[in-house]
Formats: C-alpha cells, sequence, structure tokens
C-alpha cells in the first residue's frame, strides 16, 4: 500500500472510530468527552484496550478543537497517515471474491460531504474500490470519514495522479469504462452492466473534464422529468450503483 499524509488525520464520532478499531487502523491515541453516555462510548473503550489504543477522557471543549466543525458526539481518534492503495489491488480485490470487478472513478469531486456519502453507498453495494485525483479533489479527511460512517475504514481509495491514464490502464486490464453525462443518449436503464465495470462520476458543478469523457467506453444519463437537469453526485452516484446492483442480483 501506498501511505499518504492527509492534511486532516482525526476521525469524529462513535461509529466511524468503532469502526476504525474494528477495520484495524492504526490509531495513536482517542479523547472522549468527559460526561458522555457509558452505553455509547464503553464499546470503544473496551476495543481500544483490546488493541493497546491511549484513551483519554478530556472537557469536551478539547474535542471541539481537535475536530473543528465537525460533530463529534464526544470522540475523536487520531489516526496514522490513511493508508491508500494501488489500482491494481482494487481488481485484485474482486478477483480474491470471485466476482465481477465493480469500480468508481471520481472526476475531481471537490465537497468532502459528497464523497463520504459516496463511500458510504459504495460500501453498501459492494463496490470494490474507489478511485480519486490527487488534485482538485476531496481527500480523505475526518469530514469524509465522519460523513462515510465508518464505510471509509471498507472501501479501498487509490488517490492517481493523472486519472485519464488509470482509464487507460483499466481498459487494457478489461475493464469498460462508463461515463455519466446529462448530454448521453443513452438512459442508464437500457445499458447493461455485466461486465467488469468504472463508473465515472463528475465533478459537482463542471460534470466530467473532456479528456475523461472522451475515454469512456459509453456514455449514459439518468432521466430527468422535471425541471432541472441534474442530481447531487452523491445522490446521481448511489442511483447508478443500485442499478449496477439490481442488474448483477438479476431483480
Amino acid at each position: 500500500m501506498t501511505v499518504e499524509t492527509n492534511q486532516e488525520e482525526m476521525i469524529a464520532g462513535k461509529h466511524p472510530v468503532l469502526e476504525a478499531l474494528k477495520s484495524g487502523r492504526e490509531l495513536n491515541k482517542i479523547w472522549i468527552a468527559e460526561g458522555s453516555q457509558k452505553s455509547l462510548t464503553q464499546p470503544i473503550v473496551a476495543e481500544a484496550k483490546k488493541q493497546g489504543v491511549v484513551v483519554q477522557f478530556v472537557d469536551k471543549r478539547k474535542l471541539d478543537g481537535l475536530a473543528p466543525g465537525v460533530t463529534h458526539q464526544g470522540v475523536v481518534a487520531q489516526a496514522a497517515a490513511y493508508a491508500y492503495v494501488e489500482v491494481e489491488e482494487l481488481l485484485e480485490r474482486a478477483a480474491k471474491l470471485g466476482q465481477t470487478p465493480f469500480l468508481l472513478l471520481l472526476d475531481e469531486i471537490e465537497d468532502p460531504h459528497n464523497l463520504g456519502s459516496i463511500l458510504r453507498t459504495a460500501e453498501c453495494t459492494g463496490v470494490h474500490g474507489v478511485v480519486i485525483p490527487k488534485r482538485r479533489s476531496a481527500g480523505l479527511t475526518a469530514t469524509v470519514l465522519k460523513t462515510s460512517a465508518g464505510a471509509a475504514e471498507h472501501v479501498p481509495v487509490a488517490r492517481v495522479t493523472n486519472l485519464a491514464q488509470t482509464i487507460d490502464k483499466l481498459k487494457e486490464a478489461g475493464v469498460w469504462v462508463a461515463g455519466t453525462d446529462v448530454g448521453a443518449a443513452q438512459s442508464v436503464y437500457s445499458m447493461k452492466f455485466d461486465m467488469p465495470l468504472a463508473i465515472v462520476i463528475g465533478n459537482e458543478s463542471k460534470g466530467m473534464g473532456r479528456l475523461i469523457r472522451e475515454k469512456c467506453d459509453f456514455l449514459v444519463k439518468l432521466p430527468m422529468l422535471g425541471q432541472l437537469n441534474s442530481l447531487n453526485a452523491s445522490v446521481a452516484a448511489g442511483v447508478l450503483m443500485y442499478e449496477v446492483v439490481r442488474q448483477r442480483l438479476g431483480v
């Protein structure tokens, strides 16, 4: 695994911290607000003790400073740098599970809340991994980890320098790349997704970049019956992921 240090290394919230512990994520320390309900924090304390992670009970204001702007629910953990994986590892994961590869490629998703929501749905739909670019994209920050409700601990994320080159490598490996575009001729419901697949989700305001669009094997759109012509990026991604699941389950 390629380890890169994020600007933020704090995990906030009871569920995200507990999921980080259970997944084997390396945590340096856990802070819990004094006066927190023991029934809610006891599982964290027990798991931390089992793994030898230091737990400190402090004033709630210290937690506010450790994870500013994040709803921490009285629990904050300092994590070792997030371990991003290589793209090849995502395909290996699918192979080990004996499943047809299913990946997400995020073309400059900038809102950490959108990234967290996408990771949460990706975990629920069995996506084998998510690929994000290093530049002009949200990384795995505390906000993302919190929004994903622990899913970020279970969905491998690869961070690449050049998304277009990554698409070429995936295509060489037999993966078909589907782009999402409001101007596409084909509806997502008219396509078959029973092949090794990577779905590209574009930027919240600009959509996919021109080069990325040209690299896609085919483009699909979601039917828009109202006055607006686009959905929130994480909502659109969720609809697409569940359409793939529906088809693969044969329902």
